[in-house]
């Protein structure tokens, strides 16, 4: 039973989108809610026409805007630097854990382009992989992210929670130093190095 907005939202949020939190949402005008239930419900149209009634008050809805505009196959504006950093790996995530693969994939296809607005988006879209356990899309793009953007420390502890997933303690613990050269006092490194030197593994 659904009796107060953050019941409907969490169900939402948890992957357990059913008609009574749909409703719940239609009768309380939660359009911008209302909008994403449309999108997970292969509505992408529908979903259009909530985002466009308040994009012009609510940042998200503007993304939503361009996001449904790509599931739709039309010309879409480029999202700026913001809305990719707030928005796409939580929205990316949704996706996944609704099996929307091939909307996921229509997403994916504007990797490079959105590369180009904000240099981050690699590590987002391979991190969001990674904590979905996609470990084939994962890779791809963490490597990729590691090709333009090597500075980035917690790139490179993503890489070693990766390497960790795959049994190779050596090479995650390269990648804890190399993040450690880059930014000597980084916590989840020095925590990482900690446990993984713990365990056993060589240092290089």
């Amino acid at each position: 039973m659904i009796n107060t907005y953050e019941d409907a939202k969490n169900k939402l949020l948890t992957f357990s989108l059913d008609e009574e939190c749909q409703s719940f949402f239609e009768k309380n005008n939660c359009l911008l809610e209302l909008a994403y239930c449309k999108i997970l419900t292969a509505k992408p149209d529908e979903a259009e026409k909530f985002f466009l009634e308040i994009s012009e008050a609510d940042p998200r809805a503007k993304w939503g805007e361009k996001l449904a505009g790509i599931l739709l196959n039309k010309p879409v504006q480029y999202p700026t630097y913001f809305e990719l950093r707030n928005f796409l790996e939580i929205d990316l995530g949704l996706l996944i854990n609704y099996q929307k693969g091939e909307y996921a994939d229509e997403v994916l296809s504007y990797a490079d382009s959105f590369f180009s607005v904000n240099p981050e988006v690699y590590k987002y879209i391979g991190r969001v992989f990674l904590k979905n356990s996609v470990y084939s899309y994962a890779r791809f793009f963490l490597e990729r992210a590691k090709n333009y953007f090597y500075q980035d420390p917690e790139l490179h502890i993503l890489l070693a929670e990766f390497a960790i997933l795959e049994g190779r303690f050596e090479s995650a613990l390269k990648s804890v130093n190399t993040c450690l050269n880059i930014l000597p006092e980084y916590f989840p490194a020095i925590n990482l190095k900690r446990k993984l030197t713990k365990n056993g593994c060589k240092i290089d």
